[in-house]
């Protein structure tokens, strides 16, 4: 691992030969085996990414999202976990015991192209596409290739 000004805390679990570029910021979560993480990717606790992905530059992978093996995620893809966001409740700030943050899964053999945005809540199919810029607002089936604003289908199995 070779990750220069990079902050990985002490909980994060690290599979092995797992490579990590500069600037990256790794908290509570897991990375598989063999997965590379670019620069100025960011995975906060709770966050589990598989074995050999690739999560390239400018990521944010958030709280409750699952990425399984084999996973592709090009440069500055944004997961959001909250359908609701609010900065206070009752005129106070909130804080962790004030919300629950939405579960995503992202299947074996994946790709998502750079600039997509995935809502919270959704399940992206094995061996799916989703297009570059995507806003993906709903679950996409296994094999299936999406794109636009929001995504929809636009083939389905193979590439």
């Amino acid at each position: 691992m070779d990750a220069p000004f990079s902050r990985i805390a002490p909980d994060v679990k690290l599979g092995k030969d797992v490579k990590i570029a500069g600037w990256a910021n790794l908290y509570g979560c897991s990375v598989g085996d063999e997965t590379r993480l670019g620069p100025f990717v960011e995975v906060q606790r709770g966050a589990a990414i598989g074995k050999r992905c690739k999560i390239s530059s400018h990521s944010f992978v958030c709280e409750g999202v699952t990425i399984e093996d084999e996973v592709f995620v090009g440069h500055g893809v944004l997961f959001l976990n909250d359908k609701y966001p609010v900065a206070t409740k009752g005129g106070k700030p909130t804080g962790d015991a004030d919300w629950t943050p939405q579960k995503t899964k992202v299947r074996k053999g994946a790709s998502i192209g750079s600039g997509a945005i995935i809502l919270g809540g959704v399940t992206i199919g094995a061996g799916s596409l989703v297009g570059a810029g995507a806003v993906v607002t709903k679950d996409v089936a296994a094999g299936a290739r999406v794109a636009g604003v929001p995504a929809r289908v636009r083939a389905r199995g193979g590439r």
